[in-house]
């Protein structure tokens, strides 16, 4: 019998902890959504540049180690 009511605290306690967790958490503010906002678009543009970096230098490399048709 114990067992069992152990076995029925955990989704309880689970439900308990999401609840605070949930109610703890605020949305981000205007301002603080805008720096978010920025950083992943400097993070794409930067990510952009190094793959078309490596683009450009993996297709001279690739003609000269392949022997280009």
């Amino acid at each position: 019998m114990e067992q069992v009511k152990d076995l029925a605290d955990v989704p309880q306690e689970f439900v308990k902890d999401g609840m605070l967790f949930m109610n703890r958490c605020t949305k981000p503010d205007k301002r603080e959504f805008l720096k978010i906002c920025q950083a992943v678009g400097v993070g794409f543009v930067i990510m952009g540049v190094i793959g078309y970096i490596v683009k450009l230098v993996h297709i001279p490399v690739n003609n000269i180690l392949v022997g280009g048709s």
